[in-house]
């Protein structure tokens, strides 16, 4: 080389994570247009429908920390390795025991969509690990910003426990200050060199994350219609939920798989129960947990 300037000094995209915040505008206006937020604002949510958002979530978190531990000395993402502060599958772990029970790994569904994310964040981590920051950036920085608030819609609305069960995913007890840790994530993202060629393709490939929300969105509030044609049955590739025992979800002493009322869909049942405004307020709150934090990073 004859320069002893790196490529970041003459990168006319500049710094990745305005660049990132400049790129996730207009599809982040996409999403804030839909229906979908319009009906989370009427905080109409069922167990049921919760129990879905949670499922979903953690195959996404169990493929995304696969990657990151796969890929955490990688010069394009180690600078942002925070396992202790960040990673969520844990949480969602207890989360999802408490509201399925203990053979919660048996019950949780994956639909088509949920998997194609999954297959996309595999993908990027074995063979693109230089980009897999934009899948990380998107996933995290939503959460950040947007927990605490989040997380006092399901407990209010489900009467869940104010002491936090089923709401492990929320609360991020190594970050002592979500505005200060979000600063210190952006600067060290920003010390990642990369050039121009694969700046770019960290912002589409951020684009991309997003849309493939937006996908996961779409496929739960069609699961209604789907299910009708179907006569009530679900395919191989959308898992069965179990029924289980009825429960009563304002008693927030004992788990909700095991209180007094229906929270689970077996494969003689059918979604179809599920109005069209509760099918869009679940696909709301998981579009909320990905896009709410657009306002704050």
């Amino acid at each position: 080389m004859t320069s002893t300037q790196s490529p970041r000094s003459h990168s006319a995209v500049g710094d990745l994570s305005e660049a990132l915040k400049e790129a996730i505008i207009e599809v982040h206006q996409q999403a804030q247009d839909t229906e979908f937020m319009r009906n989370f604002l009427k905080r109409q949510l069922s167990l049921d429908e919760f129990k879905l958002v949670m499922s979903s979530l953690y195959f996404i978190y169990d493929a995304l920390e696969e990657e990151i531990e796969r890929n955490k000395t990688h010069p394009g993402y180690a600078p942002v390795y925070f396992p202790d502060e960040l990673h969520r599958k844990a949480a969602l772990e207890r989360d999802l025991e408490y509201l399925f029970g203990p053979q919660w790994r048996q019950e949780i569904p994956c639909p088509k969509a949920t998997r194609k994310y999954v297959d996309r964040i595999h993908y990027v981590g074995q063979h693109e690990p230089e980009i897999l920051v934009a899948h990380a950036y998107t996933r995290y920085m939503g959460d950040l910003s947007g927990g605490q608030v989040l997380k006092k819609i399901p407990q209010r609305v489900l009467q869940l426990p104010v002491s936090g069960e089923g709401l492990a995913f929320f609360t991020f007890d190594e970050v002592w200050s979500a505005t200060n840790f979000k600063q210190l994530y952006r600067a060290r993202m920003n010390t990642i060199e990369m050039d121009d060629s694969t700046k770019r393709r960290v912002l589409d490939e951020v684009k991309k994350a997003f849309l493939l929300n937006v996908e996961i969105f779409d496929e739960l509030k069609k699961l209604s219609s789907h299910s009708a044609k179907k006569n009530g049955s679900l395919t191989q590739e959308e898992p069965e939920m179990h029924k289980r025992s009825p429960s009563d979800i304002s008693n927030g002493a004992r788990p909700a798989a095991y209180r007094n009322e229906k929270i689970g869909m077996s494969s003689h049942e059918s979604p179809s129960d599920t109005s069209p405004l509760h099918w869009g307020v679940l696909a709301a709150f998981l579009l909320v947990v990905v896009a709410v934090c657009m306002y704050a990073i």
